[in-house]
């Protein structure tokens, strides 16, 4: 095969992107439809829908720290395929109470916390797994084109889940989610590439414990001040928009009067944002140096979200779509870049540590923010609280401004013990 195909070239990595983009095209349905049916089907409140959104993040909270020490003790590959089959166990099970018209809030707060855990699991032994089937020089490739797929379904399901929930179809998108993950999991057993033991050859599980091992990635996250600053940023603007997020297909559906095939399609448009952005993100990181494009991301994406809260009916839906596409562009070119940096500096025998450890944080605000956005909405009316959520989120860009990032064009390589000086990328 072509030398120029990059991670493409290999066949593992291939199997695991296949399985990846389907079952992301499955999820990126259920994401649109199982909040259009709780405020459709199950008339949800602003609230109520903070709720939902957050029960999907609150594993992040329980298990964030301790699953990254977990997954270092294991192998990686059995850990996804068993999350795939547990996911698609609970999208199965929405598939059957749909059908029987026996669907309740409960159960969907219920499913939306377990196939949550199971994504902190799955994600834990997923971000530690692809430095296996790719080499250092190939995870910035390989991270945009699972990226892009992922962005290629946000811009395709969308549609569909909006449209199901319209016709009153939800039981064959939560069915078409369930079997994504099954074709997912189906894949990863055919991937040949052997782990490395567990922990490292010189450490077997019982040598040390898991609170050292959670301690020790904890400790090299906050003493390193690249991966210290770039954390906080994150945080910070998954908070706000975790509480954006949580509001806005109610805020379409109930203040703007959009309705859910259209709300779909919105949604699918603007994620052709996060195509763009994975597309551009290697070029940007080349242009201008991978530090400086994180900080162009965070600055330039930021004030495009408060077109959000102009959107009305009609010609208005345009403040939506360009705001959210501007948006994905700018975040999701920043986390490519963010991601393989991450990999490929963090020790190997640490980096489900410590990624789950930056998970722990960003993802543990998200349901904070979902509440907090479910409360302002009930407080304030949704547009007013969109407004507040996206602010703050664009101001967030300056936490970056507070570390090293500023005063460097590239991101530095793996630091060496007895290294003076730091090295940069070329």
């Amino acid at each position: 095969m072509s030398p120029g195909r990059g991670a493409l070239r290999r066949r593992d990595f291939r199997l695991l992107w296949a399985g990846e983009s389907v079952s992301q095209f499955g999820s990126a349905a259920t994401r649109v439809l199982l909040p259009l049916i709780a405020v459709d089907t199950l008339d949800a409140g602003p609230f109520t829908m903070g709720v939902l959104g957050a029960a999907a993040w609150v594993p992040w909270l329980l298990f964030g720290l301790p699953v990254g020490a977990w997954t270092d003790r294991m192998r990686r590959r059995p850990v996804m395929i068993v999350c795939n089959a547990v996911s698609a166990l609970l999208m199965l099970s929405l598939t059957a109470t749909v059908a029987l018209n026996l669907l309740t809030t409960t159960q969907l707060i219920l499913v939306a916390a377990l196939s949550g855990t199971a994504d902190v699991f799955f994600r834990a032994a997923y971000s530690a797994y692809l430095p296996t089937v790719l080499p250092h020089e190939e995870l910035a490739d390989g991270n945009a084109r699972l990226q892009t797929s992922e962005s290629v379904a946000e811009v395709v399901a969308p549609g569909v889940g909006g449209t199901l929930a319209q016709a009153g179809s939800a039981a064959a998108g939560f069915l078409t989610d369930g079997l994504s993950f099954l074709l997912s999991a189906a894949l990863l057993l055919r991937i040949r590439t052997p782990e490395a033991p567990p922990g490292g050859e010189e450490r077997t599980a019982t040598e040390r414990s898991l609170t050292a091992e959670i301690r020790e990635g904890v400790a090299f996250l906050t003493q390193d001040p690249f991966l210290r600053t770039i954390l906080l940023c994150d945080a910070a603007m998954n908070l706000f928009l975790g509480g954006a997020q949580s509001l806005s297909i109610l805020f379409l559906s109930r203040t703007v009067g959009a309705p859910g095939g259209l709300i779909g399609v919105l949604i699918a448009l603007a994620a052709l944002g996060g195509v763009l952005g994975a597309v551009l993100s290697p070029h940007l990181a080349r242009r201008f140096g991978t530090a400086r494009a994180v900080l162009l991301c965070a600055f330039c994406g930021g004030p495009f979200g408060l077109l959000i809260p102009l959107t009305t009916d009609g010609v208005g839906l345009l403040a939506f779509l360009i705001g959210e596409f501007s948006l994905m562009a700018a975040v999701v070119a920043g986390n490519v870049i963010i991601v393989s940096f991450r990999q490929a500096y963090c020790p190997p025998d640490m980096l489900g540590r410590v990624s789950s450890t930056i998970r722990f944080v960003m993802y543990g605000t998200i349901p904070v923010g979902s509440l907090l956005g479910g409360a302002l909405g009930t407080l304030l009316s949704e547009r007013n609280a969109l407004w507040l959520l996206y602010a703050a989120n664009a101001l967030s860009a300056l936490l970056l401004l507070t570390g090293p990032l500023h005063t460097t064009q590239n991101l530095p390589t793996p630091p060496l013990p007895t290294e003076k000086e730091d090295e940069v990328t070329p």
